[in-house]
């Protein structure tokens, strides 16, 4: 079956067919919060590495380049066997958050390559050491670090000599449906060493174990039909089969604990670790009968140097395939032709073959990072057949009994464990709407489904605890969607805003009445995603001298949260009128919002404003023993601010029939003119479109003077997290006789803070990055040529606030482009990624050094850097119509994601 781009973009009537088989395996499932059954909640040791191989999962399955269907019932890996390692490569291996020099680290090297939204086309690469993988090494090198010095760089595989003189293998595998539910699968593996060597490739299938946890569901079989097929039967699917032509061996087991190597007890007789143990040292551990729930075709081959070894296999569904299809070099051909197609669709013709690149492969790990989830809480709390501790009916989520997820969801990352940040998925979504607008739109409504949010009205956080806060961003998310689909389709889908709108009541609701401790539209969210970069830790239930910190962000984000929800409600009112009273509503918080942040107390005790004038910068407060101090140091937190921005056309609103949003602005006309004045930076009887902003016109124009000073955040790479100022002079504070300092730090993190597992006191983050660059857009929309400011400050440089979001994506961008010597920023001291072989795949890091744009934290955290595709998409859109010789606010309007009051008018649903 051929599938065109549009197809590939998956049509409702097709797309649950496309859908039922994805890459929905994760590669990591042990050391996660769903698998711990400690008394102390100590997830990462209750399910070590070590007994991966040996025990069975009871939330979810992990492999390497994993395929599954939707509900994760059968499941298909790449396990792999060198001859020298004491385990079989069935898994990423990687380092706990205890014993990783900064938090968890996976210590592999594996790209993903490319994929199309139906998973139609799968491909990723897996690079395997052919000497015995040094586990103890890293572990051990690692914690000398943590130890001794913990600001030092993490120990790599590749410092480990393990690819010396290319002796690895580089195996690929590609996954190409030839129908819905028929699936070709090919590894390659090239010997890239001098000598020939041995590799034991095993392709494997089994179910997820369901039956150990009830002993009422029916136990699913797999079982050999001749040398090279394996029957596959489960009672909630259809028959299917795994044809593995040539096959030295098929190799069957249980996907079962095994007990007696773990706890000392029986067990099983062919457990889970059958097959290794086999394989590895001969062992009597695969059932003779050929029958089990799990098993591997084993292909032991003698690889010589430079040569490739290839095995293709097939799962499909029904009883009477025996073989290969006649046209399955040309499934592969087409499918490969169709994601060139697909991918060649999204960006104009002139976009250069590198950009290309980076958009693709930055897409196509966000699309290999969809996972089945499955955790639900009341189960894991109370405990099946294996009963948890008794501690745990207060601890971590008890109160979020109502949680129960089955979903396929997008991951910040395919390793790290199969887990969602709440904020992390808006970012996803929006680079995912390049890919699969229906899939991004259904997934920032997900976690505001009532099986994830609290019957409180909040949306859980992530995995480790829901209970805390993440910055709310669903709406945002929701109205960039919205305005990229009505680009590209010319329609609006009035039911998704609608529904994200409703669940966002319910949120706002939530923060207004939890976050708002003193009611006085001043909120706070604990650390709000931005892990250490305060000078305390603002998680934490008690700050020195007991005292209580304004929040600049946690007051932004509700500002920006109520402005997102103003303008979805004026999308609505064109059909739904009511829904002004809904627009004015947001608009009077964000108004009283913009006012408090003026005026943290009008006490006998003194006043505070979370905006310093004289620095130009916005920052917490911290109010202890009745006074206020500023806590001045210069991070995102100065900044964030800015994105609260939103037009408005006051004239607009006093000509058509607005009902109460009309009457409302008379209102703030006629009593408060001073604070309508406040948030439009203007005079209240002026006429025309208003820029509702926290910062006017001259206020936004100095901060933004820090903010593009290569001195202080605007480095190579993007805005850093921290002024580099802060190098040279940290911020210190004195609270009862006790000293805090923070400081500049571009790279690894030097605090402890949240286990050290990542840093915000310097480095450049996308996400961050992203919301500044779509503020300027907004601003500049507005202003245009009317405000110009120095960038980079100092340079004698005057752009447009659209230059200047330019100036800063072309510099993310860079962070993935390679110099004359091939060499791409993101890799750091990395120069194998310079070489032949190595050079065209891209990693995608979670932040990257604030100096040299080097790739830090989770090497394979596509999700929010995913955000990468947006920029190159938005960049390469501009250059092609400033070619077409367009003025420069026809160019703002033509290339950039348009206002959404402005532009989504109700074309359709």
């Amino acid at each position: 079956m051929t599938l065109t781009a549009e197809d590939l973009r998956l049509s409702p009537e097709t797309r649950s067919d496309w859908l039922r088989w994805g890459p929905y395996l994760s590669e990591r499932q042990w050391g996660t919060v769903r698998e711990d059954y400690s008394a102390g909640g100590t997830a990462w040791d209750s399910f070590p590495h070590d007994h991966a191989r040996s025990r069975a999962y009871r939330w979810g399955e992990d492999g390497i380049a994993g395929f599954s269907d939707d509900a994760q019932r059968v499941c298909f890996a790449l396990a792999l066997w060198n001859g020298k390692d004491p385990i079989l490569k069935e898994r990423l291996f990687g380092l706990t958050n205890d014993q990783g020099n900064h938090g968890e680290d996976v210590k592999e090297i594996y790209h993903y390559r490319d994929a199309t939204p139906s998973h139609s086309s799968m491909r990723m690469a897996y690079r395997y050491p052919q000497c015995a993988y040094p586990y103890a090494d890293l572990i051990d090198e690692n914690g000398r670090r943590k130890g001794s010095d913990p600001s030092s760089q993490e120990y790599e595989l590749l410092d480990t000599g393990a690819f010396d003189e290319d002796r690895f293998f580089d195996v690929e595998v590609e996954f190409a449906k030839r129908d819905t539910d028929d699936i070709l699968i090919r590894i390659t593996a090239k010997n890239r060493g001098p000598d020939p060597h041995r590799l034991c490739l095993l392709p494997t299938l089994w179910f997820r174990n369901t039956w150990s946890w009830d002993p009422d569901a029916p136990k699913p079989q797999l079982g050999a039909a001749g040398d090279s097929i394996v029957c596959v039967d489960h009672p909630e699917m259809a028959p299917h089969r795994l044809v593995c032509p040539e096959a030295d061996a098929l190799l069957f087991c249980d996907n079962e604990t095994n007990a007696a190597r773990l706890y000392g007890v029986d067990g099983p007789l062919y457990p889970k670790d059958g097959i290794n143990d086999h394989v590895v040292s001969g062992a009597a551990t695969v059932n003779p009968e050929q029958t089990g729930t799990k098993v591997a075709a084993l292909y032991d081959r003698v690889i010589g140097p430079g040569e490739t070894a290839v095995v293709t296999l097939r799962l499909v569904k029904g009883s009477a395939a025996r073989s290969l299809p006649k046209d399955t070099e040309k499934v592969f051909d087409m499918r490969r032709s169709e994601a060139d197609d697909f991918h060649a669709a999204r960006l104009p013709h002139d976009t250069t073959e590198e950009r290309r690149q980076i958009s693709r492969q930055a897409l196509a790990g966000m699309l290999w990072s969809k996972q089945f989830f499955y955790y639900g809480v009341a189960d894991w709390l109370d405990g099946d057949q294996m009963p948890p501790p008794e501690d745990r009916k207060g601890g971590r989520n008890a109160q979020w009994r109502h949680f129960n997820a089955q979903d396929i969801v997008s991951m910040p990352d395919c390793w790290e464990y199969p887990w969602f940040a709440s904020w992390d998925l808006c970012f996803h979504a929006v680079a995912l709407a390049r890919a699969d607008v229906t899939f991004a739109k259904d997934q920032v409504l997900l976690l505001m489904r009532e099986w994830y949010m609290h019957p409180e009205g909040q949306v859980p956080a992530y995995e480790w605890a829901f209970g805390d806060v993440n910055p709310p961003l669903q709406p945002w998310a929701a109205l960039r969607i919205a305005a990229y689909e009505q680009q590209t389709t010319g329609k609006v889908d009035l039911g998704f805003l609608r529904s994200v709108f409703d669940h966002g009541l319910l949120y706002f609701t939530w923060w207004v009445n939890r976050k708002d401790a003193a009611g006085n539209n001043l909120f706070q969210g604990g650390f709000l995603g931005l892990d250490n970069i305060a000078v305390f830790d603002r998680s934490a239930g008690y700050l020195p001298g007991g005292g209580r910190i304004y929040q600049s962000d946690g007051t932004t984000w509700v500002g920006f949260f109520a402005l997102q929800m103003m303008e979805i409600a004026q999308i609505l009112a064109e059909e739904e009128p009511e829904k002004n009273d809904f627009a004015a509503k947001f608009f009077q918080h964000f108004v009283y919002i913009a006012d408090a942040m003026d005026h943290v107390s009008r006490t006998a005790n003194g006043s505070a404003s979370l905006w310093d004038a004289e620095d130009g910068l916005y920052y917490d407060v911290l109010e202890v023993h009745g006074t206020f101090k500023p806590l001045k140091a210069r991070s995102l937190v100065s900044l964030i601010p800015m994105i609260a921005a939103s037009e408005l056309d006051v004239d607009a609103l006093e000509t058509a029939e607005n009902g109460r949003f009309h009457d409302r602005l008379t209102w703030f006309r006629n009593e408060e003119a001073t604070l309508l004045d406040r948030v439009t930076g203007g005079h209240a009887m002026d006429p025309g479109p208003r820029m509702l902003s926290f910062l006017s016109k001259q206020d936004l124009a100095r901060l933004l003077q820090p903010m593009l000073d290569e001195a202080e955040f605007l480095s190579a790479h993007g805005i850093r997290s921290m002024s580099k100022r802060h190098e040279a002079e940290p911020f210190r504070i004195e609270v009862d006789g006790e000293t805090f300092e923070v400081g500049y730090q571009p790279a690894e993190s030097k605090s402890g803070m949240f286990g050290g597992n990542s840093n915000w006191r310097g480095p450049v983050w996308m996400p961050m990055n992203y919301l500044l660059v779509d503020a300027l857009r907004r601003y500049d929309a507005h202003y245009g040529e009317g405000l110009k400011v120095e960038c980079p400050t100092g340079s004698g440089q005057w752009k447009t606030l659209g230059e200047v979001a330019d100036e800063i994506s072309e510099r993310l961008i860079a962070i993935f482009e390679t110099d004359p010597q091939g060499r791409r920023p993101v890799n750091g001291g990395a120069t194998r990624y310079a070489g032949d072989g190595w050079r065209d795949d891209i990693l995608f890091y979670e932040y990257f050094n604030g100096d040299n744009g080097a790739g830090i934290g989770a090497a394979h955290q596509t999700g929010w850097t995913g955000l990468v595709a947006v920029l190159v998409e938005e960049q390469a859109v501009r250059h092609a119509t400033r070619g077409a010789g367009l003025s420069l606010v026809e160019q703002a309007s033509a290339w950039t994601a348009p206002d959404p009051v402005e532009e989504l008018k109700p074309t359709g649903t």
